[in-house]
């Protein structure tokens, strides 16, 4: 099963947070809340929403930060995946 965003919709599928860092530093207790960076799966075409026209920002690909407790959580296929507005996409990590 394939989803397709309806909109300025944008699929994203959360990123693992790690618990320990590059060095080998075992981060203790502050990864388990859940991470608020994702990877975009898949982005909406736009157009007018709500009587305004919505161009679309990201793409397939990107790595973005979006809001906390932003989006709806959807499980297909055994993966979890997370549908935000593109709104709720406060930054693209580069």
């Amino acid at each position: 099963m394939k989803l397709v965003p309806l909109g300025d919709r944008v699929v994203l599928k959360q990123l693992v947070a790690e618990e320990t860092t590059k060095s080998g530093i075992v981060l203790p207790g502050q990864t388990k809340e859940k991470p608020q960076q994702a990877e975009i799966i898949a982005v909406g075409p736009g157009g007018v929403i709500d009587g305004k026209e919505v161009e679309m920002h990201v793409e397939p690909g990107q790595k973005v930060i979006y809001s906390k407790y932003a989006g709806t959580d959807v499980e297909v296929d055994e993966e979890t995946y997370i549908i935000v507005k593109q709104s709720d996409i406060l930054a693209i990590v580069e």
